[in-house]
């Protein structure tokens, strides 16, 4: 992989001031006045030649992501800048990926921009050289605290052929030093702004240069050749309608089909970087839309999204392969920490340690295959292509809260047959599946309360939190069945090569006791959450 380097920084331009209180690369305000900055060095000048790529629609600009070639300075190569979102850092917060210099953009960039870019081919599109005359900001004791840049800018727009329309403005970048992003960092950079603004700069209207050059050269278009970036159903479908509040069942559930769309898009550079926890969430992101497509099939037609489901069944199973089992593995390495030294008999340690590594093994590989592949690619586009034509069915043009209330109940009433299924199913294998399907009933009714949300209120919402009290519990119970598995193979293993299985045997009997006490809870917990009340509100 690519270095990654963390970048927080505020933008500033020009206001229209007199002369004396100009600001250029000659005449900073006095730095020394913002906190703890002690010295202000001026490190020279340097010249930036960036060519900067995208799509000939723009969809790298719309998510705010910019890939370029920059030559000249200190980091010259490939630079692929993703944002970060940091609520409690104000400033622009992107991770910068950089590559060496090469003639084509580096396939390990332009992996991590694919399920933007789809299969449209990255073209040059604004061409920015850049005189830049960079400042340190030290502390007393010489520790660097930020860095000032001055920058004279000269845009050229190199796409579409013919329209080499120019820019040039003049801006101040600041940017914190590695490791000062929170805190006192904040305070740091406020500091700077107010003396930065004190001498006639003003916060950038544009968040990064790119946005303010695509702004500045864009040539003339109609509607019907403007920029996908700018276009309603495409890249970022629709956000803004996403975001207004709307009377339709089709309006409330496409918002929802939106956002788990877009939460796949934007979790697909963070699952091949492998950061924490972006495997999960995309995984249930897909779980979220195909039980959306389900619950609501009289609003969106199953025709379209009946294959798309298959699909995104596909790709939880790709995205829970390795997870799944590393999930299992900390489950069962957690247990075997709680048993005392004297029962474990035997090289129990190592053996669950080679076993997790031997179902692991290649578990990540396959699943960047599959996202290098063209079944999911295919995937990508199909889902964008729904959102720019939805299968909207008669229902969806009615109010909202009756349709989306009418899904949530009958999703409740598949839910109420299977937990009762369950309970009256005798304790063994019957059961345990029993319970497995009645958790996916629960997960599904959850989901659909949290499509409903925005037309159903405070009721949908409490709908959410009981439903996910039973679907954990539920889920718990599941977990033991899988433990027990795996711990009956590990005991088997143990046995063939001579070793004792006491302790995994012992584990084994500790996770049927879990599961029994699950199985104890669960009337009450239904009776509990299956009140006639919660259901007559959400019909209110």
């Amino acid at each position: 992989m690519a270095d990654t380097v963390r970048e927080i920084e505020r933008k500033y331009e020009m206001a229209e001031t007199s002369a004396a209180t100009r600001i250029d690369a000659d005449h900073l305000p006095d730095l020394t006045r913002a906190g703890r900055v002690a010295t202000v060095t001026e490190r020279g000048t340097r010249a930036l030649d960036a060519v900067y790529y995208d799509t000939a629609d723009q969809r790298l600009a719309a998510d705010g992501i910019t890939l370029r070639r920059r030559t000249g300075g200190t980091d010259a190569g490939w630079h692929l800048k993703l944002p970060v979102a940091l609520p409690e850092v104000t400033g622009a917060v992107r991770d910068e990926i950089r590559a060496p210099l090469s003639d084509a953009p580096p396939r390990e960039l332009t992996a991590l921009v694919r399920s933007r870019t789809r299969d449209a081919p990255l073209v040059p599109l604004v061409r920015l050289r850049t005189r830049r005359t960079v400042h340190d900001l030290e502390d007393a004791a010489g520790r660097p605290l930020a860095e000032v840049a001055v920058d004279d800018v000269r845009a050229r727009r190199l796409h579409p052929e013919g329209a080499a329309r120019t820019a040039r403005w003049r801006e101040i970048e600041v940017e914190l030093a590695p490791g000062s992003g929170r805190g006192a960092g904040q305070k740091l950079l406020d500091e700077v702004e107010r003396v930065l603004t004190g001498a006639g700069a003003r916060p950038s209207a544009a968040p990064s240069k790119l946005a303010r050059a695509l702004a500045e050269t864009a040539p003339r278009t109609s509607p019907e050749t403007a920029p996908e970036a700018t276009r309603e159903g495409a890249a970022r479908p629709a956000a803004a309608d996403a975001d207004r509040p709307s009377g339709t069942a089709g309006d409330v559930v496409l918002r929802y089909v939106r956002a788990q769309v877009r939460a796949i898009v934007e979790l697909d550079p963070a699952v091949r970087r492998d950061l924490p926890d972006a495997v999960h969430q995309m995984r249930v992101a897909t779980r979220r839309l195909r039980s959306a497509f389900r619950s609501y099939a009289k609003v969106l037609d199953r025709a379209a999204t009946d294959p798309l489901g298959v699909e995104l069944k596909w790709l939880a199973t790709e995205l829970g392969a390795g997870r799944d089992q590393e999930v299992l593995a900390d489950r069962l390495t957690a247990a075997l920490a709680e048993v005392p030294r004297t029962l474990r008999l035997g090289p129990v340690s190592a053996r669950l340690r080679s076993w997790s590594a031997r179902h692991r093994a290649g578990a990540r590989e396959r699943l960047l295959a599959a996202l290098d592949g063209p079944r999911y690619l295919a995937l990508l586009e199909n889902l964008h292509a729904l959102l720019g034509a939805p299968p909207l069915r008669r229902p969806a043009a009615r109010p909202a809260p009756p349709v989306v209330a009418a899904a949530v109940l009958r999703d409740y009433r598949r839910l109420a047959h299977r937990i009762e299924a369950a309970l009256d199913t005798p304790a063994g294998p019957a059961r345990d599946e029993a319970l497995h399907s009645a958790r996916k009933a629960a997960k599904r009714i959850r989901y659909a309360a949290e499509a409903a949300s925005p037309a159903l209120g405070r009721p949908a919402r409490a709908f959410v939190r009981r439903t996910k009290q039973v679907q954990q519990l539920l889920g718990d119970h599941q977990d033991s069945v899988v433990a027990r598995a795996a711990l009956l193979e590990l005991a088997t293993q143990a046995r063939r090569a001579g070793e004792s299985g006491f302790t995994f045997g012992l584990l084994y009997g500790r996770e049927e006791a879990l599961a029994a006490r699950g199985e104890r809870e669960l009337p009450d917990l239904w009776a509990k959450v299956s009140r006639p009340r919660y259901r007559a509100a959400l019909r209110a």
